[in-house]
């Protein structure tokens, strides 16, 4: 099994009832379990559309799927929870990120991993740090 962490946001409608259903559904997923959450935290949108802010959180899972099987249960999630997908940076129900699986590294059209948007989210490299020291 591998590390991965997979942030979560949202930032239209019932923001921590979409939290909590994207969590139940990950913790849900075949050979994958939740070893660790960091804090909820609030945080400006990103991308420079004018929008509510954003609950962000991040897990620490295990998990036995491969990188784009993983990806595909949480477009699934996605959707499950009122995601649509249109134009970028723009607001949403459900956000779910692969932000880095164990070592790998990936460039695919679909995914890329490490996550590209971490050197600029304080807040992802903030919430690794604590889920890193309750792991």
């Amino acid at each position: 099994m591998d590390l991965a962490f997979i942030a979560l946001g949202s930032n239209v409608g019932d923001r921590d009832k979409h939290l909590a259903a994207a969590r139940s559904a990950i913790a849900a997923l075949p050979h994958t379990f939740i070893v660790a959450a960091s804090d909820v935290e609030e945080t400006e949108p990103l991308g420079g559309l004018q929008q509510e802010k954003y609950l962000n959180q991040m897990l620490a899972v295990k998990t036995a799927l491969e990188p784009m099987q993983l990806l595909s249960e949480l477009q699934g999630i996605e959707k499950a929870n009122g995601r649509t997908r249109g134009e970028r940076w723009a607001p949403r129900t459900l956000d779910l990120d692969i932000v880095a699986y164990g070592n790998t590294t990936l460039a695919t059209v679909q995914l890329t991993l490490p996550h590209p948007g971490l050197p600029e989210r304080d807040f992802w490299r903030r919430q690794i740090a604590q889920l890193e020291e309750r792991l």
